[in-house]
């Protein structure tokens, strides 16, 4: 069963209800949607695949097949026909963009790009956590304002971009391991024919089809606790595959270090707390990520709970 595809352009027309449900059940229902006729200019994302694949052939390539981890480990195993698996490592070639980090300095035209293509990425985002906002009955720019922990911009903004090589022995070792995504909001620009992601859904794998310069959008575990769990952020993962090299570029607006993330007053006020399945607890953003960085590919709940003792303590400190 295909994930939900969505015409993000009929949000501004006579199916704007439509849409706005459309979207509701995506984040509700999914976890996982694709937005088409998003506002990101064609020949953008046409430059954007050519100065990514350019800087994987001249920056990154040959590094990955002859220094890498997983391909080391993967040779030895072979060799020692083993029956074991590579589970400690993903079979990716990756790298983070950032206004404050370095980039790639020798691919023509890649910084220029990913520059303008991010700045467009991160308006979209914006108008997903306004319709967001929307369908929870929340005040506009609620989810955005926690994130930047109040006034002003200082939520961060990520692109990691990866790439998934061919792989000889796919059956032994996975592309990137199953697990749900720390942060708020994920925007994906996924290859148009090597495709390799799937979901959880309803206890079974479900492939997030290939479509030609679609945006795939996810919500990560902070838009689940703001939402009170009524949206999700779901288990995937990206399998190995034999032929083709898999382009990924996921883009991340994520709350400030120092935001305080807690579900939404006025959702809290409007559920019933007796038929809740589970109590969101409130933190602070950089403590979740210190436990994440420790327990991603564990199930987060435990991550929940990790951090709702934190900032106990942290209140019980200052209170005394």
């Amino acid at each position: 069963m295909p994930i939900p595809v969505i015409d993000f352009s009929k949000l501004n027309g006579e199916q704007r209800t439509q849409t706005m449900a459309q979207i509701a059940n995506g984040c509700e229902e999914w976890g996982f949607f694709q937005l088409v006729n998003h506002g990101i200019p064609v020949e953008l994302l046409e430059r954007v695949k050519k100065v990514s694949t350019d800087c994987y052939k001249l920056e990154r390539e040959e590094h990955f097949f002859k220094d890498s981890a997983p391909v080391k480990l993967l040779k030895e195993l072979v060799h020692k026909k083993s029956e074991d698996k590579v589970d400690n490592m993903d079979w990716e070639d990756v790298f983070l963009l950032s206004d404050d980090n370095e980039w790639p300095p020798k691919t023509a035209g890649f910084k220029e790009t990913m520059t303008e293509y991010r700045a467009e990425l991160k308006k979209l985002a914006e108008k997903l956590m306004e319709v967001m906002d929307e369908n929870l009955g929340l005040p506009k720019g609620c989810i955005k304002k926690a994130f930047n922990g109040g006034e002003g911009e200082k939520a961060f903004f990520g692109t990691k971009v990866s790439h998934y090589p061919p792989c000889p022995h796919p059956e032994m070792v996975t592309g990137l391991r199953a697990h749900t995504d720390a942060g708020g909001i994920i925007l994906l620009f996924q290859d148009d024919e090597v495709g390799g992601l799937e979901i959880l859904k309803d206890g079974k794998w479900t492939d997030v089809q290939p479509l030609r310069n679609s945006i795939v959008i996810n919500t990560g575990d902070q838009i689940e606790v703001l939402s009170n769990g009524r949206y999700k952020s779901v288990w995937h993962r990206v399998q190995a595959m034999p032929n083709g090299t898999r382009r990924s570029i996921a883009s991340f607006y994520n709350p400030s270090l120092n935001a305080t993330i807690e579900p939404a007053t006025q959702l809290v006020e409007k559920d019933n707390k007796e038929a809740k399945q589970f109590d969101y607890p409130k933190f602070i953003f950089g403590d979740y990520m210190s436990v994440y960085t420790e327990q991603k590919f564990l199930p987060k709940e435990p991550r929940f709970e990790a951090v709702r003792g934190a900032y106990d303590e942290k209140d019980l400190i200052f209170s005394v």
